[in-house]
């Protein structure tokens, strides 16, 4: 077997309560790895697939790795080259922490180191968002931005892909929640009301701007202020299990504030500290175990690397 590329994908979470579809954060792990390799036939294909349950298709044109790497190829008018993909998911489908992101963001970058690393990690997003596109039908890149190019991004304009990296204030961490039960995007977005009122928006556009502004000065105070959706969260909150009861015990933990990762059903809080993070997530975890529901528990600091070659 020839040797190629391996690349780690981290899992991300989207929105961050004050930002739909327009922030993100990459976290440490889970994540999934791809491999891309070099073969004596025409193309791009897909010869292996694990931990997916049979569920994901090895189409390229409907696999949200595969579409990702072939849209870059084309760019580069080098699709007729013989290269394989392996992807390894080693994260759960519908959870909310930006699987597909993932897969996509791994795609890109392990093809693009496999022709001689053309384009810079920047210039691979379309790429990515192209392949993400294909799981929930929206192109954004609040989830797969943050998943290639690590760090809390803001995404200006996802049509134009305009985006900025946030600094981050040193200790911050993130507690996450991952209860076994599944949402998809695409259900978790035909929920949401197409109109809302004009207090909700001038709240959210607060929240928003203090949410930034808060990272900008390392204002641990205003940021706790500023973390709250008034237009999403309040949506979704009914499609994820004692969903309150668990925003409560981050809350009670000394979180900064709480609300839904991506579409759900993962939870996350963010804290000033990984102790306060590691009793979050536990105090998290223990509403779903006293509810008989299982649950994996992630701590993190934002992960600043995103996508990375092993």
């Amino acid at each position: 077997m020839r040797s190629g590329i391996k690349v780690f994908a981290p899992a991300s979470v989207a929105n961050v309560a004050c930002g739909f579809d327009i922030l993100g954060f990459a976290l440490e792990k889970p994540g999934d790895e791809i491999i891309a390799r070099t073969t004596d036939r025409t193309g791009l294909s897909i010869s292996k697939i694990t931990g997916d349950q049979g569920r994901l298709p090895y189409d390229i044109f409907k696999n949200t790795a595969g579409l990702a790497a072939l849209r870059l190829l084309e760019s580069l008018d080098m699709q007729s080259r013989g290269i394989e993909l392996e992807i390894h998911k080693k994260m759960p489908f519908g959870s909310g922490l930006g699987s597909s992101a993932a897969s996509a963001a791994g795609a890109v970058v392990a093809v693009n180191e496999l022709v001689g690393r053309p384009l810079t990690k920047s210039e691979l997003l379309p790429f990515a968002v192209l392949g993400e596109q294909v799981a929930d039908g929206a192109y954004h890149a609040d989830n797969v931005g943050p998943a290639l190019l690590g760090g809390l991004l803001l995404i200006r304009d996802n049509d134009v892909l305009d985006f900025y990296r946030i600094p981050v204030p040193i200790g911050l961490t993130a507690a996450v929640v991952y209860p076994h039960i599944e949402i998809l995007t695409k259900d978790a977005r035909n929920i949401i009301s197409k109109e809302i009122t004009l207090q909700s928006h001038i709240k959210q556009s607060g929240n928003l701007a203090g949410f930034v502004l808060g990272m900008l000065q390392s204002n641990y105070e205003l940021i706790a202020k500023s973390l709250s959706d008034q237009i999403i969260e309040p949506q979704r909150a009914q499609m994820i299990p004692h969903f309150y009861e668990v925003k409560n015990a981050a809350l009670n933990q000394d979180a900064l504030g709480c609300s839904i990762s991506g579409a759900g059903p993962s939870i996350f809080a963010l804290y000033n500290n990984s102790l306060k993070a590691e009793n979050g997530a536990l105090a998290m975890q223990e509403v779903f175990n006293r509810n008989k529901i299982i649950s994996d528990i992630f701590v993190s600091p934002i992960n600043l690397e995103g996508t990375v070659v092993y």
